[in-house]
């Protein structure tokens, strides 16, 4: 039964999700504001579990946003601020350290959002990360580029999961793409290209000890994805497979160096073809391209709930307990479709537990009771979505709904 403690969380998102961890909090007895932009107004917000909401500007500023909620803070005693999205990670920090309220500050935030701060917090704490250079000190690019060999990644320091990367093959190309990026070239860093497998590993942190995680391997890296417009599957790993233990082991590793005290997680590693594992980056938020629910269908869990139940119970200064997860094993997969509204009525495995409601896309999630068969599954459907379904778009530069 949730506790009679009166608390009160104000939310954020300035794209559409987390409803679950929403309606948990309003479940949980918390009074929930929640803050948006004026281009969802429309979206389908659970407003049955929204005590107040506010929208803001499309165009509003971090100010602007510290004067509105500072003014609701004259009425309203609000408790912790939660960030649903990776773009909304940073006005929470500064939310927090305005209103001194718990949770990560700018420079804790900067572990979980800005790619160079994460590297060299990895580092300084004997985490393994692929060879880079902040875009910043010439001299410095030039060592690296004689050490390091063809080809690199230009990344952007403050994008979410593979957007914004450029594969350099040539100097050139990077003195003269510098050149072009002028004054937001600091905002980047280059970083050693590390062919493999990428994993990655999801769940939760209460009290600053990893709770709750799962491993999963990516079909295709990302990059490949949103670069060379693939399909996008991942799968859960064997838990007790060397590589998701090795995976688990690091993620422990890493929470307790970034030093997060309670949230949910999603973290990516390489593994080259040496079989060494190599941080890639780290969010401190419910990880996208429906893992949650591929996760859901594997545990049970669903994060974005159980998530919102931690935050409430850590800001009465209760007890959060994780439900007893199940073993099953999921996939998801994922594609562009040619078609409006795509036919998957040709898909009858009785393993498929989740199919994709959006418009031109095509998904699937299964469920197994061994990875060898959600494997199994995944790999028989794909070539069949290139064929009955796949389109693919130029990359984004940013973010996009």
């Amino acid at each position: 039964m949730a506790s009679s403690a009166p608390v009160t969380v104000l939310c954020m998102a300035s794209y559409e999700k987390g409803h679950d961890l929403l309606r948990a909090c309003k479940a949980e007895g918390a009074r929930v504001l929640f803050v948006t932009v004026e281009k969802l107004r429309d979206a389908a917000w659970p407003h049955d579990a929204i005590d107040e909401i506010y929208y803001l500007p499309d165009d509003a500023s971090q100010q602007d946003l510290i004067h509105s909620v500072s003014y609701l803070a004259r009425s309203e005693d609000i408790a912790r601020v939660i960030p649903l999205d990776e773009f909304d990670l940073e006005n929470a920090a500064a939310l927090r350290e305005h209103l001194r309220l718990p949770g990560l500050g700018l420079t804790a935030m900067r572990y979980f959002r800005d790619k160079l701060a994460m590297r060299m917090q990895a580092r300084a704490a004997g985490i393994r990360v692929p060879d880079f250079v902040p875009v910043i000190n010439y001299d410095e690019i030039r060592a690296f580029m004689d050490r390091c060999p063809l080809p690199w990644i230009l990344k952007p320091r403050s994008e979410a999961s593979a957007i914004g990367l450029k594969k350099i093959k040539d100097p050139e190309v990077l003195w003269r793409t510098l050149d072009e990026l002028g004054d937001r070239q600091s905002h980047f860093l280059l970083e050693e290209f590390v062919a493999g497998d990428v994993y990655h590993v999801d769940g939760l942190v209460s009290n600053g000890e990893v709770l709750f995680s799962e491993a999963h391997r990516y079909a295709a890296t990302p990059f490949e994805v949103m670069h060379s417009g693939g399909l996008f599957a991942t799968r859960t790993l064997g838990r007790d497979s060397d590589e998701a233990t090795r995976c688990r082991e690091h993620t422990v590793q890493l929470m307790k160096a970034f030093g997060l005290r309670h949230g949910a997680f999603h973290t990516e590693f390489i593994r080259d073809q040496d079989g060494q594992f190599h941080f890639l980056e780290t969010a401190a938020r419910v990880g996208g391209a429906h893992i949650a629910e591929m996760l859901e269908a594997s545990t049970g869990l669903n994060l974005w709930r159980e998530w919102g139940r931690l935050e409430v119970a850590n800001a009465r200064g209760s007890t959060y307990t994780l439900p007893t997860p199940r073993t099953d094993y999921a996939g998801v997969l994922i594609s562009l479709a040619r078609q409006e509204h795509p036919d998957l009525s040709a898909y009858q495995d009785e393993e498929i537990v989740w199919r994709m409601q959006k418009k031109h896309h095509a998904g699937l999630i299964v469920r197994a009771d061994t990875a060898e068969r959600v494997a199994e599954l995944l790999h028989g459907y794909m070539p069949r979505f290139y064929q009955d379904f796949h389109t693919s778009m130029p990359p984004p530069d940013k973010a996009t709904d």
